[in-house]
């Protein structure tokens, strides 16, 4: 028989291969207020390729032609903060030069960027030397930050393969293992359930395991 995945594809029928996002959720076993799981990485096939990127450095600057070359959507200082203040932010992800962090931090825009996870800090590294190297970083890459417990993180498009699904599946399951391998030993953390597209998989019989059972996750 048919897997239910097909019916879901079947839904969505006429629709552009790069228009639906499918996620898959890790739910953990954690104490509350327990430090959070978070990172950044590439996976082996992009999911979101569409990220506009915002790079605050001299518009003048060396750094602000590598960073426009290397495909930063919205790049400058004043400007950018005008824009801001004034509810305009055209941009998913946003990385300062260090040269500009004092201005950045002068323009008072923590309290807007801040609740949505834009604004750029050392400890993020998201305020670098080398804003072309991030950008490129960047594009094509994905973040995942672990929320009440689940860590959700989008690992296909409609136009995806089953193989390519799994490669990405796959990466995923191997960096949040290893974030979590890198605790300290008196925090409990480990994975109770991976729940993709609405489909439950098993859990890892333990933490040392490689990726969730794969030949299980719903197929076309």
């Amino acid at each position: 028989m048919d897997h239910p995945f097909r019916y879901i594809r079947a839904f969505e029928v006429g629709r552009a291969p790069t228009s639906s996002k499918y996620e898959m959720h890790i739910k953990l076993r954690t104490l509350k207020n327990g430090p959070a799981v978070r990172n950044r990485l590439r996976l082996p096939h992009p999911v979101k390729t569409d990220l506009r990127i915002c790079v605050i450095c001299s518009p003048s600057s060396k750094a602000a032609e590598a960073a426009k070359k290397a495909g930063a959507a919205v790049v400058g200082e004043d400007e950018v903060f005008t824009s801001v203040k004034e509810g305009k932010i055209d941009f998913d992800r946003c990385i300062c030069h260090v040269d500009s962090l004092q201005k950045l931090n002068k323009a008072g825009l923590g309290r807007i960027l801040g609740p949505r996870g834009l604004m750029p800090s050392a400890k993020s590294g998201t305020v670098v030397k080398d804003v072309a190297l991030t950008v490129k970083d960047m594009v094509g890459g994905s973040e995942y930050r672990e929320r009440l417990g689940v860590i959700r993180m989008a690992v296909g498009q409609l136009g995806f393969t089953p193989t390519e699904m799994q490669s990405n599946i796959r990466v995923v399951m191997e960096n949040v293992k290893k974030d979590i391998a890198q605790l300290s030993d008196r925090i409990s953390k480990e994975i109770h359930e991976v729940v993709g597209f609405n489909f439950p998989l098993p859990a890892p019989q333990s933490n040392s395991a490689v990726g969730v059972e794969l030949d299980k996750f719903p197929r076309v």
